[in-house]
């Protein structure tokens, strides 16, 4: 099966063209067009094949996401023309991710079974187990590194080093609990449970917007709230939806992101059943049959609905 693994168009009009892990960037004056491609990364790495229908997935329930939470805060989309772009602002992005999480799932866990009990400078209790819901939820930053590893960083280190200043982290820290609040409700509504998430954030005109994506399978990370509390009595994993599954497989194939560190071998099996995972996401989240595109032509497509509509959407 076809997947789209990257994209090199040129636009009239076109000022810059910026190559993500997953999403391809091209620049205008005053705004963007973001492809999703089906790239996949883990540990901050680009694993070597793509998977079908990822892209689609996540621009799709972006583009969802987005829409339900823009009485919150103002976000960077002014239209979605493609079922893999999305055209809006270009803003000038803050240089942290804005972590939030409600479970200690994931990183969280792996630093706290290492014995870590302080996180991005917050102070976790002892006697945790993996997948407990934790007292609160907690924000843990990371810096956001151009290559390589983003790395985790305290609101502290953020203010001291003058990343973000004081009054914009607060709002930012605002912003933020006020997502994870309208994302746990949005989940549960669809009987999952909102385990953790990043939400980036940038300026356009002076004011804080929301960019990138929010609540995908690659921001975020979702239970099944449906036997959740007898599984953590019995000590049995979670039901999730998440790209967690992906790194769970790294690690036990041996990669971690480590130099020297080879990925293991993806085969059809393993591609497609990351595919499958995907798409079972979209349809909970939603409760919407995914409607799968046709792969003939699709850079064509992309193309031609970029084009058409770069300068045509709405402000």
């Amino acid at each position: 099966m076809e997947a789209i693994k990257e994209t090199n168009f040129t636009f009239a009009g076109q000022t810059g063209f910026y190559k993500g892990k997953v999403r391809d960037v091209y620049y205008f004056e005053d705004r963007i067009a973001v492809v999703a491609t089906d790239r996949i990364s883990a540990f901050d790495v680009v694993l070597p094949r793509a998977i079908p229908y990822k892209g689609q997935v996540l621009n799709q329930m972006a583009s969802l996401n987005l829409s339900a939470t823009s009485d919150i805060v103002p976000n960077w989309v002014l239209s979605t023309p493609d079922p893999n772009v999305t055209i809006g602002y270009r803003c000038e992005p803050f240089k942290v991710e804005m972590v939030i999480r409600g479970y200690l799932a994931g990183h969280a866990w792996r630093e706290y079974s290492a014995g870590k009990r302080t996180l991005c400078g917050v102070a976790l209790p002892e006697g945790l187990r993996e997948n407990d819901k934790l007292p609160e939820p907690i924000i843990t930053p990371t810096t956001k590194a151009d290559e390589g590893h983003d790395e985790d960083i305290s609101r502290e280190e953020i203010l001291a080093k003058g990343l973000v200043s004081e009054q914009d982290y607060l709002n930012l820290e605002r912003y933020t609990r006020a997502l994870f609040a309208r994302g746990t409700d949005l989940a549960k509504e669809r009987g999952l449970i909102l385990v953790d998430t990043k939400y980036e954030f940038g300026k356009y005109n002076g004011q804080i917007f929301l960019i990138d994506e929010i609540h995908t399978p690659d921001s975020s990370r979702y239970f099944y709230s449906e036997g959740y509390a007898e599984r953590q009595q019995s000590g049995e994993p979670q039901r999730q939806l998440s790209k967690e599954f992906v790194r769970k497989w790294l690690i036990e194939h041996g990669f971690q992101g480590k130099e020297g560190q080879q990925v293991p071998e993806m085969t059809d099996e393993v591609v497609n059943g990351i595919s499958e995972r995907y798409i079972e996401l979209y349809e909970v989240f939603t409760g919407h049959k995914f409607e799968q595109e046709d792969y003939k032509n699709v850079l064509q497509r992309i193309e031609q609905h970029t084009s058409d509509n770069i300068f045509t959407a709405k402000s």
